[in-house]
């Protein structure tokens, strides 16, 4: 079975640890070794990477690297030896900057060619020039103090003694193998730059940072300043380290207590394979080493996934894949199986869509998949099994665990039809740049916006509701204005024909002077006054009992209406019922009173002047109406049965009465058509005025909808503003892309939709197709 690499870890090093017999310092028992190298097996977690240090000479690592060929430290993937030097530079405390040199274990000479390199390393004193040799550190340390006859003795004071100088390390590791293999570490602690640091000579401390590849430093205070984030950025660093520099740590261990046990528990860890690679990889990538308790974890355990097993499927080559939880891309020829593996993953986490249009490796390879299934095994150790022959999971409860963004997904977004996903990806992606504290508890962009954009929607909705109201009575109002003529010709038409009626009844009435023929006259003009008020009364009684089903309704249908939208629209005020009950819509005052009372006025006025028709004359002459009684007060019934009573009195006989009579009610009848119709000119004299000033509340109103938009326009530009920053912030390409909010306006659209629907073409400004676009 074929096995995939899981790509690269974080792995725990040890780069400086002291093993028994080191030259200096040595507080390990005489016969410890069993004991130091079991420490070191048992060490949690396990050692994967040891730097076997030592003063000046590489026989600690000789002697590590012997009983690991013996089989010790079985866990340990890379011995290699550390050779720790003094500068010939100065600290503040009266010791000498120490400096490690790292070196690659894969040459087979390595050792050879490393002590090689020692002897390059010199040390002037006495007359006479020591190399970093054991024979040369022995003769120091005899040089430096006559009474260290003993090999051992001599050796170490000779360790003590020998300090290099900055140019003639930097100069020997110019040669071709020593800049391959060794990597030059520097302590940033007081026995290193710090102390450097606190005295006078900067520039010379700058240098020996410019020279390392790397820091042993533990504190995240120096490894964010190694990195870039701390005081100085990374063009800084470049400009005067050379670049940033990873930060290692050990323990140091010169006892056995201490072995693999470095203080607070700072352990090291470094990302990629237990190599020496994985270091030179973490000189060019700084991020890549990290000292802590536990390695760095950017994701949740159990939203990442960690193993993907695929079972009975003999096709698979490879059926058990581990998964990185960083980044992790699958590479391979074409035909490879990178879909499928993408596809078989995705179905999972429930994540897997079916696409009848654009098919993917699962609905290709439908009939050759029964009974295989995936198993994924996430970080947190919960598995998950679903069939690989119906990878749709179409249960109510399914929740995809992942989001899974394939090919045909890619391309349905870049085409017209997928336009709404793909805002709906750029809107998912904006959302997740807010901070979680800055969402307002909202789950996704759309509550988002809803949350700051609510009141311009609004806004806009009922002025445009309003807009449409306006729109609607300007068009009432200018088609009145239009019919003035019209109109005006019906009043004058009318009278003419009035005139003629009332030719008509004088011609029936008695030639010459005549009393009685004036007191009929009197009261048909006093029965044309009484009959207005009549008509006055009935429109008021008319226009009250319409105010009554206004009042009513709203009290039953739209208040109770409008409060169950409000409390729909905004459920999320958490009002209790008690609450709400007091935006229930209701008129101030007792209007049912008013209705009440102007019914009952309205009513008793119209029988007042409607009165009943009298069967007593009030005088021998056989008049309805007494000699003081004043015609224009009377009720119309006594005035049309005194005028009744008249007409039969001047018509020469029956049949002239007859006539007299009809030609008088239709006098009455166009009189009620005339005051009609001139009321309706009145009004429609006045439509121009109140056209031209609902004209200018609509453009007020159209004002405060496009205020409504731009607003909206400036919280979506705050809305993006978190994504944009973290762009402009990221640099390299990534500062290239940007989001904008903009206005678009269809011309073209309004400007045919206005020819058509409301513009007369044939004339006027706006005269022939296209005009209004123009």
């Amino acid at each position: 079975m074929d096995v995939v690499s899981r790509g690269s870890e974080w792995h725990r090093w040890e780069p400086h640890i002291h093993a028994p017999g080191t030259v200096l310092n040595d507080q390990y028992p005489a016969n410890g070794w069993d004991d130091y190298l079991s420490a070191l097996e048992a060490a949690s977690p396990c050692l994967r990477a040891i730097g076997i240090t030592d003063y000046c000479v590489t026989r600690s690592y000789e002697r590590v690297l012997e009983h690991k060929k013996s089989g010790r430290l079985p866990d340990c993937d890379l011995l290699f030896p550390n050779i720790e030097l003094r500068l010939n530079t100065g600290t503040v405390k009266g010791h000498f900057v120490n400096i490690h040199l790292l070196v690659c274990p894969d040459d087979p000479n390595h050792i050879d060619e490393l002590n090689r390199f020692l002897g390059r390393l010199t040390f002037s004193a006495f007359g006479d020039q020591f190399a970093c040799t054991p024979t040369d550190l022995i003769r120091l340390g005899r040089r430096a103090d006559l009474n260290k006859t003993d090999d051992e003795d001599a050796l170490q004071h000779g360790c003590t003694q020998f300090k290099v100088s900055l140019d003639n390390l930097m100069e020997a590791h110019r040669m071709d193998w020593a800049s391959e293999n060794i990597v030059i570490a520097v302590s940033g602690n007081a026995d290193g730059t710090s102390g450097v640091r606190e005295a006078a000579d900067a520039v010379l401390r700058e240098e020996i940072e410019k020279a390392a590849h790397a820091i042993f430093a533990s504190s995240l205070k120096q490894r964010d300043f190694w990195l870039g984030h701390g005081k100085a950025t990374e063009e800084e660093l470049r400009n005067r380290y050379g670049g940033c520099k990873p930060c290692i740590w050990g323990s140091d261990a010169h006892d056995l207590d201490h072995v693999a046990r470095p203080a607070e528990d700072r352990l090291c860890w470094i990302k990629g394979e237990p190599s020496f690679d994985a270091l030179r990889q973490a000189y060019l990538d700084p991020e890549r080493a990290y000292v802590a308790p536990d390695p760095p974890s950017w994701a949740t355990p159990s939203q990442i996934i960690d193993e993907v097993v695929i079972s009975n499927a003999p096709w698979a080559k490879t059926p058990h894949v581990g998964l990185n939880p960083g980044l992790v891309a699958i590479i391979g020829a074409r035909g490879s199986g990178k879909t499928a593996l993408a596809d078989i993953i995705a179905a999972g986490c429930d994540s897997y869509e079916h696409n009848s249009e654009r098919p993917s490796f699962l609905d290709r390879a439908a009939e050759h998949l029964g009974g295989a299934e995936v198993t994924l095994t996430w970080g947190n150790r919960d598995p998950m099994t679903r069939s690989l022959d119906s990878p749709v999971n179409w249960s109510s409860d399914a929740y995809p665990r992942a989001r899974y963004l394939s090919q045909q997904f890619v391309e349905h977004l870049c085409s017209n039809e997928g336009m709404p996903s793909l805002i709906a990806e750029i809107e998912r992606v904006i959302f997740e740049a807010h901070p979680t504290l800055e969402r307002d508890g909202a789950v996704n962009f759309q509550e988002l916006l809803e949350l700051h954009a609510c009141e311009f929607r609004d806004a806009r909705t009922r002025e445009e509701e309003a807009l449409a109201n306006l729109s609607e009575q300007i068009g009432v109002e200018l088609n009145k204005s239009r019919q003035v003529a019209t109109i005006r010709t019906q009043v004058d038409e009318k009278k003419k024909l009035i005139a003629r009626y009332q030719t008509d009844r004088k011609n029936l009435l008695p030639k010459g002077p005549s009393k009685i023929a004036e007191r009929l006259q009197d009261l048909i003009n006093a029965a044309d006054k009484v009959r207005g008020h009549i008509r006055y009364y009935a429109n008021q009684q008319s226009a009250i009992t319409s105010i009554k089903a206004e009042v009513q309704d709203l009290r039953q249908n739209k208040a109770p209406d409008t409060l169950r939208s409000m409390r729909e629209q905004h459920q999320r005020a958490k009002l209790e019922d008690a609450d709400w009950k007091r935006f229930l819509l209701t008129y101030t005052g007792d209007v049912d009173g008013v209705v009440t009372d102007k019914a009952k006025q309205a009513a008793k006025s119209m029988e007042g002047w409607r009165g009943t028709t009298p069967s007593v004359a009030v005088d021998e002459s056989g008049s309805f109406l007494r000699p003081s009684d004043d015609p224009e007060k009377m009720p119309l019934a006594t005035l049309e049965a005194e005028i009744a009573r008249i007409e039969k009195i001047v018509a020469a006989d029956k049949e002239t009465a007859k006539k007299l009579a009809a030609v008088s009610k239709r006098i009455a009848d166009e009189n009620t058509v005339l005051q009609s119709l001139e009321e309706k000119l009145k009004d429609f004299i006045g439509a121009r005025d109140r056209a031209i000033s609902l004209v200018a509340e609509r453009e007020a109103g159209y004002i405060r909808v496009f205020d409504a938009v731009v607003a909206e326009e400036r919280v979506l530009n705050e809305l993006y503003a978190p994504l944009m920053v973290k762009l402009q912030k990221a640099g390299g390409t990534l500062a290239k892309l940007s989001f904008s909010v903009s206005r678009v306006v269809n011309v073209a659209a309004w400007a045919k939709r206005g020819e058509k629907d409301l513009f007369d073409l044939r004339g006027g400004p706006f005269k022939g197709i296209g005009s209004l676009e123009r």
